[in-house]
């Protein structure tokens, strides 16, 4: 038995941080639906979350209301997007909304569509991921001296993180060395416990330098036009963060000791997020960002908690504050309420579904002429080409795999055409006799395939087209 390979780009070893789906494959095989074997971990690790960021506030600045604002600064981001959104909306409207008024850098805007709650509905792993790295944070600052059981608690859960979400791990490491510099009287503990995890990690890290995912270059900016200047640097985090960018500072000048040292260990996740490129897609160093900002939402709800202890009429500033800093999280908020829903059939509803699980082994490679929601993926089966922006993401040469799909797509050569089918474990083609190529957009030689290949499979109904390719090509896969 190989590797396990990315569905979306089969042939080489999986780049992507994949236990997370995993879990949720095995919890629906064991017999929950889909969409509880995806919705009940998710739920469980962004619930987490939110007690762990109330847990870490209470014992930083020893108030439940300190936790509490933060939960609610979390789930309602304070950046300025609300005022792109009254350019052309009423107050009224914030209720029906279903856009997010900034999506940056998609759509030009510099307002970043990170700071929504569609980053953890999108990337389901993320919040179970931060939950974690909190969860281990807790512990640590919580016992003045770690057992030996819990010292190996956390190497376990560290042990998760390189297979579980590779950013987690980098943040863990740059806040566990924070820690180790800044408590020394931990230091024994943090020690251990780097030891016992590197043990659990080792394994995971060097499958991961054998799959040969991305690279790490020296890239200043984030995704702030060059060539950036304090002014551009401002400018950026202001619209981003909005009154936070003020109120952290100043709770990390009221903020306890221990609260202070956290701060500086969680410091330079912002750096390396700003000054380093992990991975093809810039973009995608938002994670560091948002695990700064959840930190930073401690000491900013540490001063709205401090002023709401004033009399009147000083407890009204933190009353009024709460507006901007969470009103373009409301407007985002409901533009995640308001989504559209958007139902796929599945087997055994729909037969070309049903046809591939019971017809084609579960290691099949479908050769492919469209990849979203394609009938083959969702019958657990691999495509020789997904969606390119999920693999050139991960550190796929992409354009190289598309190119190819896309001469095996229009062949002229029988013998060319199966040799290059043999060399990367095609069984199966599947089009649609209806269009050319309906995501693709590319010739397609529909009368070579009829030709030269066994059509196994036809749908009247949806048009969809399978192939053998093995059988003609004369090879088992």
């Amino acid at each position: 038995m190989g590797p396990p390979e990315y569905p979306l780009f089969p042939g080489e070893p999986i780049r992507y941080h994949f236990l997370f789906y995993f879990l949720v494959g095995n919890l629906e095989k064991l017999g929950l639906p889909p969409d509880w074997a995806l919705n009940l971990p998710s739920a469980l690790g962004f619930g987490g979350l939110m007690i762990i960021i109330y847990l870490l506030g209470k014992l930083l600045f020893k108030s439940r209301l300190t936790g509490f604002l933060a939960v609610i600064l979390f789930l309602f981001n304070s950046s300025l997007s609300s005022l792109e959104f009254f350019k052309s909306h009423s107050i009224k409207e914030i209720f029906t909304n279903t856009a997010f008024p900034c999506f940056g850098p998609w759509d030009g805007q510099i307002i970043s569509a990170f700071w929504t709650l569609n980053i953890y509905t999108n990337q389901r792993h993320l919040a179970p991921a931060f939950f974690l790295v909190l969860l281990i944070i807790y512990i640590i600052l919580k016992n003045k001296k770690l057992a030996l059981s819990k010292i190996l608690f956390l190497a376990i859960l560290l042990g998760f993180l390189p297979f579980f979400h590779k950013t987690a791990l980098i943040i863990s490491g740059l806040v566990l060395s924070g820690l180790f510099l800044l408590f020394p009287k931990k230091r024994s503990d943090l020690f251990l416990l780097a030891g016992l995890a590197f043990l659990f990690i080792t394994p995971q890290l060097y499958y991961q330098l054998a799959a040969a995912g991305g690279s790490i270059s020296f890239h200043p900016g984030y995704l702030i036009e060059p060539p950036v200047t304090v002014g551009k640097f401002f400018t950026y985090w202001w619209t981003n963060l909005g009154l936070s960018l003020f109120f952290i500072p100043l709770g990390f000048f009221f903020a306890p000791k221990t609260a202070k040292k956290l701060f500086l260990a969680v410091l330079p996740v912002f750096l390396v997020g700003y000054l380093f490129q992990f991975s093809p897609e810039l973009a995608a160093n938002h994670k560091f960002f948002n695990f700064f900002i959840l930190i930073g939402n401690l000491f900013t709800a540490s001063i709205l908690a401090r002023l709401f202890s004033k009399s009147f009429p000083i407890s009204l500033i933190p009353l009024l504050s709460l507006i901007p800093l969470t009103l373009s999280g409301l407007i985002d908020f409901f533009a995640v309420k308001n989504d559209i829903f958007y139902q796929i059939p599945d087997a055994p509803q729909n037969p070309d579904i049903l046809w591939i699980k019971n017809n084609t082994p579960p290691d099949a490679v479908f050769l492919n002429s469209s990849f979203l929601y394609h009938p083959a993926s969702l019958a657990g089966r691999k495509i020789f080409a997904g969606w390119p922006y999920f693999t050139w993401g991960v550190g796929y040469n992409s354009f190289a795999r598309d190119k190819l799909r896309d001469s095996l797509l229009n062949p002229s050569d029988l013998e060319k055409f199966c040799q290059t089918a043999i060399n990367n474990n095609l069984s199966y083609l599947l089009i649609n006799k209806n269009e050319k190529t309906a995501e693709i957009n590319l010739p397609l030689n529909k009368i070579f395939f009829e030709q030269n290949l066994a059509k196994i499979y036809e749908n009247q109904t949806s048009g969809n087209l399978v192939f053998s390719i093995s059988k003609p090509c004369a090879y088992e896969q």
